[in-house]
């Protein structure tokens, strides 16, 4: 099997509602920015990073895509995904322009649709073809009822409805104000009881100083975890904080590389390990983090607001994976959707990474990618 070629693409999904905004980004629409890689078998594996439909910025990864990774693949097999992998990470060209960021987002969108080759021309799901299932069940925490632009009753009838869908946890944005927040989260625990699971996200919005004083009222709330409470890249920032609170800090979303968990790792500075296909150049880089946070014996959550199709598939696979995010704005879009059933994220059983577009998604979303 050699690859023939590797064509790009953008489709622009609209989110629930007609926008949604946490502490630092409002959207209307996700961004599905990626590559379809043809092999002279005929068949054809997908994979794609996530993006705020951005179209000029959405352009820029798939001129990246298509100018600077795609002829260091064609006669490539795609079967030899870790040593292809290190032949785009590892380009001498490439590395002097970019070892995070756009280069980073378009390595994603190929690696997943070399995994997704992989696994469809060995005829199984991903999950199976990276080791098998090891664990029954994946359990679903839905995000997409507590954005920070939702009114509060709102939220708590949404956190009440999920309740009642099967859901065993939820996540509230946080980062208004300390007061605001702080309602709010008391709220939405009377609303859902003590046995279902609840987090926050900051986004990065909060200093120091306002995370404490966040973290003083949460704590007799009982919450799961503070995700991204920080600026992103504060590595001593978070384990302060790790070290002042009892609630457990959660983030990765927004780690690129290996290299930038492992000081968190280092420093104590993380409790819920969060790495994303989308940004850390794909399953072969996110499967090295999860390893060494099964190392520290930290539990992870893979962040899925990107790529739950390849997350489920993580999920049943690692051991060290514990929860999976659920927001269903793309779930659609793909042959084999990423579906929650009584709180639990369905087993994928096609062959593949299950990124393949339907042909009404291809039609309805796609944008021009010059």
């Amino acid at each position: 099997m050699h690859i023939t070629r590797i064509e790009p693409f953008i489709l622009h999904v609209p989110v629930t509602g007609s926008q949604i905004a946490d502490s630092t980004h409002s959207i209307t629409h996700w961004g599905v920015v990626g590559a379809r890689i043809d092999t002279d078998t005929g068949l054809s594996g997908y994979g794609f990073t996530g993006t705020h439909a951005h179209l000029p910025g959405d352009q820029l990864i798939t001129r990246c895509i298509e100018t600077c990774h795609a002829p260091l693949l064609l006669g490539e097999d795609p079967r030899d995904v870790q040593r292809l992998w290190l032949k785009l990470a590892r380009n001498p060209a490439l590395q002097w322009i970019g070892r995070a960021g756009i280069t980073t987002l378009s390595q994603a969108a190929i690696d997943v649709a070399l995994w997704d080759l992989k696994a469809k021309a060995a005829g199984v799901p991903l999950w199976q073809l990276l080791g098998g299932q090891v664990r029954e069940k994946v359990r679903a925490y839905n995000t997409d009822i507590g954005w920070l632009s939702i009114p509060d009753e709102q939220l708590v009838e949404g956190a009440r409805r999920a309740v009642a869908q099967g859901f065993s946890g939820i996540k509230i944005k946080v980062g208004s104000t300390v007061e605001r927040d702080l309602r709010r989260l008391a709220a939405v625990r009377a609303a859902i009881g003590p046995d279902v699971t609840l987090a926050v996200d900051g986004n990065g919005k909060w200093d120091l100083a306002t995370c404490l004083r966040f973290c003083r009222g949460a704590e007799p709330h009982d919450v799961y975890w503070f995700e991204e409470p920080l600026w992103y890249d504060d590595v001593k920032g978070h384990a302060a904080l790790a070290r002042a609170t009892t609630v457990p800090v959660a983030l990765g979303e927004q780690l690129y590389t290996q290299d930038a968990f492992s000081e968190f790792f280092h420093q104590g500075a993380i409790h819920w390990v969060q790495p994303d296909v989308t940004r850390m150049a794909g399953v072969t880089e996110v499967w090295r983090v999860c390893e060494t946070a099964h190392a520290y014996r930290l539990p992870v959550a893979p962040h899925a607001g990107d790529m739950s199709q390849v997350h489920v598939h993580l999920s049943y696979a690692h051991p060290a994976c514990q929860v999976l995010e659920y927001i269903p704005w793309i779930k659609d879009c793909f042959t084999d959707p990423a579906e929650v059933v009584g709180g639990f994220f369905r087993r994928p059983a096609e062959p593949g990474a299950g990124t393949t577009p339907t042909p009404e998604a291809w039609a309805r979303y796609r944008q021009p990618t010059a």
